[in-house]
């Protein structure tokens, strides 16, 4: 009955070895040509590029890059199981049994990130120039018409002298 206990007692201290071992956190960095960007992720966290956040390891998401003027870039960054969670996993089955096997899973412990760090090149977002309207040929001048001047033509007077006698004289 002891050895029974004794085993009990060991599988409950050594169950859950990747949670004790390697944490349930992990230290996910971010790095971006051109440094200064904003890093925001789908998990709510955020920072100014180069930086490091501290991320549960059971959490995947979606890093989202963003500077002015440049096309903001999105990368997903997924977990998958390393080295020494799938020997923490073993050690799990044989020592501690199901126990640890569902605290390492559903603490994440037996993950890592990838990538690690999340490297990026964000591309500058030049504004298309708009495209230049079709050259008209100029429109053809009207024809300018040019009126002489008008020029008045003396009134004539009614009386006008011929010789001694006035032109009046005659009509009368």
């Amino acid at each position: 009955m002891r050895r029974v206990l004794f085993v009990l007692a060991i599988a409950g201290l050594t169950g859950a070895c990747a949670t004790v071992l390697r944490g349930t956190t992990e230290g996910v960095g971010f790095n971006l040509s051109p440094s200064g960007a904003e890093v925001h992720t789908s998990n709510g966290l955020g920072c100014v590029t180069p930086c490091t956040l501290t991320i549960n390891k059971n959490e995947e998401f979606i890093a989202t890059f963003e500077k002015q003027g440049f096309i903001p870039q999105q990368i997903p960054v997924s977990r998958q199981v390393v080295g020494g969670g799938v020997a923490a996993t073993a050690g799990n089955i044989i020592a501690g049994g199901i126990i640890g096997l569902g605290v390492d899973a559903a603490t994440g412990a037996g993950y890592e990130h990838t990538p690690n760090p999340v490297s990026a090149l964000l591309q500058p977002d030049v504004p298309s120039l708009p495209s230049p309207e079709p050259r008209r040929a100029p429109a053809p001048k009207k024809p300018t018409t040019t009126t002489p001047a008008m020029t008045t033509a003396p009134t004539p007077s009614k009386t006008y002298l011929l010789g001694s006698r006035s032109l009046a004289a005659c009509m009368s």
